[in-house]
């Protein structure tokens, strides 16, 4: 089978040849530490990943310094040391910002051309994943996470409104990743620290839900897989993520409690899962020894059966100690043979390493 192939397959919940090996994002100091100034394409390539993340495109209207700027949709962004940018100004400030505002066109030329040349590449062998929104998370980035929050209490139908702007944008470029080739949705938006959702289930399911259901649906009437991201402690939401028709949830944070046996007995003839090799202390601090054993419990917890896409808790960041990642990816590629072996399964069914990292 090539990526393409074990990808879908494990979303179907079934078992293909191994366990399929993808990562939400690798960040840039890990591809150069590794295999110095390549593109992410083509450490996809020399890994032989089973699936590419590919991002929305988004355009710089203003440079502000070398390391801040505005963007498309008028949100400031600041650059750190290692390329990763953050939102740091929130043009949705009152609601004549809002009456003033005017999302981007999806529709635009530039919006999609990362998936344009990851198609050229990739198509028909490696699982070609869209990563986008729904209505949460660039609302947060528009108005402020704390704003947006105050506005379900004190100004609802503001809060509705701008998500379903959002909303209105990411649903056609949906629709437009498909048309051009993605084999896979998924959107990103957090809902969750370690500890517990960011918001009340109530909130969620009025403000977030509706707009993750819609997501799945566009996806899902083109005959596209849908992958849900979020980190954190989902226990209190987990059922209605799940409810609406999520072909897989990644990434299951061990260290926020989401135990992915657990999950997996739980919701496994309903969901695939990916996931869940810590990356906040074990891949980073763990010894070589620490992330094959942490890599082959996750396996006999998750893969038996099908249904498992072997990942890391959240993203190759620049913490991560490069040949930590390898050693992850190798002990996948050794132990992820279906059927998985039951001297494996016999050996780390009930080891929890994740409980050394617990404070």
């Amino acid at each position: 089978m090539n990526g393409r192939e074990r990808m879908l397959s494990a979303l179907r919940r079934e078992e293909p040849d191994r366990v399929p090996i993808w990562e939400l994002i690798v960040n840039r100091p890990v591809i150069l530490a590794l295999y110095g100034d390549i593109s992410y394409e083509e450490f996809v390539e020399r890994e032989d990943l089973d699936g590419v993340t590919i991002f929305e495109d988004s355009r710089v209207v203003k440079r502000i310094d070398a390391n801040t700027y505005v963007d498309e949709w008028k949100i400031t962004w600041t650059m750190d040391s290692n390329g990763i940018s953050y939102p740091v100004g929130h043009p949705i400030q009152s609601e004549a910002d809002l009456d003033r505002w005017t999302p981007p066109d999806p529709d635009a030329d530039n919006c999609l051309d990362s998936l344009r040349s990851a198609i050229k590449r990739f198509k028909g062998e490696k699982a070609i994943v869209f990563l986008t929104h729904e209505g949460f998370e660039f609302s947060h980035y528009l108005r402020g996470m704390e704003n947006l929050f105050m506005d379900y209490v004190m100004n609802p139908s503001l809060a509705k409104r701008m998500a379903r702007l959002v909303m209105d944008y990411k649903h056609r470029q949906i629709e437009n990743a498909i048309e051009l080739g993605a084999d896979i949705i998924l959107t990103g938006d957090d809902y969750a620290h370690r500890q517990a959702p960011l918001m009340s289930p109530e909130h969620f399911r009025i403000f977030v839900l509706p707009y993750l259901q819609e997501a799945v649906e566009v996806a899902h009437a083109r005959g596209v897989p849908f992958i849900k991201h979020t980190d954190g402690n989902l226990w209190p939401i987990l059922d209605d993520i799940v409810n609406t028709g999520i072909d897989a949830l990644d990434p299951l944070e061990p260290i926020a409690d989401m135990d992915i046996g657990r999950v997996k007995q739980l919701y496994g003839h309903r969901i695939a899962l990916a996931g869940n090799v810590d990356c906040g202390m074990l891949l980073c601090r763990g010894s070589e020894d620490e992330v094959r054993d942490a890599v082959k419990e996750t396996i006999v917890k998750a893969s038996p059966g099908g249904g498992h896409i072997l990942a890391s808790s959240n993203s190759i960041h620049p913490a991560v100690n490069p040949q930590n990642y390898k050693v992850m990816v190798e002990t996948a590629r050794e132990y992820g043979q279906y059927p998985i072996a039951s001297e494996l399964i016999e050996s780390y069914r009930n080891k929890n390493y994740i409980e050394r990292y617990k404070d």
